[in-house]
């Protein structure tokens, strides 16, 4: 994921900053308890696309 990228993306819905989850290759909000995924690299930042933070991940 480009570092550049990183810094410009926010929450679709809150605006607040997202945490990169390399390993899982995903973006965390935690203000909305969104999780959304990453697919070839690329960021889905679509609310239905998103799951539910579970709170195991918090």
């Amino acid at each position: 994921m480009d570092a550049r990228l990183l810094d410009i993306l926010v929450c679709p819905i809150c605006k607040a900053n997202l945490e990169y989850r390399k390993a899982q290759s995903e973006l965390v909000c935690k203000p909305c308890r969104l999780v959304f995924p990453i697919r070839d690299g690329i960021p889905i930042m679509l609310a239905d696309e998103a799951r539910p933070l579970s709170d195991d991940e918090t």
